[in-house]
């Protein structure tokens, strides 16, 4: 494991990941820095706290609305596809169910 010094809106923080993931770690970084200075620079919203809970809730509305670049799913937003796939759990947990009360 590698330890990873990053700082973010002015406070250092000590990570820790494997050395092959370091630079992605470190990209990611980069991005969540970025995102929350230009919120705080922005001036609307104040506190350290909240400025890194808005700038979590825009990057993971930016994942969820991620599409694969090509190929058969290439029409589906990520967030659309986790929907799916647990919209078809929650099918397949209530036919287990109603298959465990025709054997009783």
């Amino acid at each position: 494991m590698e330890r990873v010094d990053v700082s973010i809106l002015g406070r250092d923080y000590s990570l820790v990941c494997p050395p092959e993931q370091k630079e992605s770690l470190t990209a990611a970084v980069r991005h969540v820095e970025q995102r929350t200075s230009a919120i705080r620079d922005a001036g609307k919203v104040n506190g350290n706290e909240r400025i890194a809970v808005m700038a979590a809730i825009q990057i993971a509305a930016e994942l969820l609305s991620t599409r694969a670049p090509d190929g058969p799913l290439s029409n589906i937003a990520l967030g659309d596809f986790k929907r799916k796939i647990d919209d078809m759990n929650a099918l397949l947990d209530q036919v287990q169910g109603l298959a465990g009360k025709a054997h009783n």
